[in-house]
């Protein structure tokens, strides 16, 4: 296919790069996939890591009314979240940032990515957003979890 400023019946120049530029969508495409995969990946690996975390911690403290365990796997999350962000950046290692932070660490505990977010608008300066992206994840998470306790019981009913 002719290029968009080229005339139908002439060659254009762009026109030998139609291959090339096809040739790097298919590999960007790939990469693409790639990066999927290694996210999925990741997921798996740190959601198996946080069942069997918590299993360890009711075989430790034994079933308790408080969410220990979950409390635990946020903070170790965080924690895991913040050492990786500055060692990824002096390291070089930023290109494994969607294996580990929004695979392993998001599949360990989303809550790594939301303090990171806090944090990232706390070091901007944006207290008042940081403040209010807190009060409204937190908040509008748990009404969203109300919401479909909600529906589901009137469903389920």
């Amino acid at each position: 296919m002719p290029h968009a400023l080229c005339e139908p019946e002439r060659k254009c120049a762009a026109d030998a790069f139609a291959p090339v530029a096809d040739a790097i969508f298919r590999v960007e495409r790939l990469l693409e996939i790639s990066t999927l995969s290694l996210v999925a990946m990741g997921g798996a690996i740190g959601a198996s890591l946080r069942y069997l975390f918590g299993v360890a911690v009711t075989r430790l403290v034994g079933l308790s009314d408080f969410p220990i365990a979950v409390l635990t796997v946020n903070i170790i999350g965080s924690f895991l979240m913040g050492l990786f962000v500055v060692c990824a950046a002096q390291k070089g290692l930023t290109q494994i940032s969607p294996f580990v932070m929004t695979g392993v660490l998001g599949g360990f505990t989303t809550f790594s990515s939301f303090s990171l977010e806090t944090v990232t608008l706390m070091e901007r300066g944006q207290i008042g957003a940081a403040g209010i992206y807190v009060a409204l994840s937190v908040g509008l998470s748990v009404l969203g979890l109300m919401l479909g306790l909600f529906v589901a019981r009137g469903v389920f009913a």
